[in-house]
């Protein structure tokens, strides 16, 4: 059998790298939310959404136009993104504004798009 070039064969556990991270390690609720932001951010109409505010704050309306859809189907992914703590929101008489909700988000989309093109 073939040996794997990523499979680790050494028999030592190394206690000092293992309490380093075991004091480190995050409470399961922490671990689930960051599972769910990720979740969130695992749906391309949700990801051209945030691209899309990442370079300007928009309307529903705009959004729509610009990603081909329909006003509704735009609402419903922002409502996501809402409650996800990704976007936020202004109305100014009957028009609402989205916005990256954050510094945060604005760093992991940049961060991401920047990845890629590694």
């Amino acid at each position: 059998m073939a040996k794997n070039e990523y499979t680790c064969d050494c028999t030592i556990i190394h206690e000092n790298v293992l309490n380093d991270v075991r004091g480190k390690m995050l409470e399961a609720q922490d671990f689930d939310k960051i599972t769910k932001f990720f979740k969130t951010l695992g749906d391309s109409t949700r990801i051209r959404i945030m691209w899309a505010l990442y370079n300007n704050e928009m309307c529903v309306c705009d959004l729509a136009n610009l990603l081909s859809m329909t006003k509704s189907a735009i609402s419903h992914q922002l409502r996501e993104l809402r409650l996800a703590k990704l976007v936020s929101c202004r109305k100014v008489g009957k028009t609402v504004y989205y916005v990256l909700a954050d510094d945060h988000v604005t760093s992991s989309i940049k961060n991401a798009m920047e990845h890629i093109k590694e």
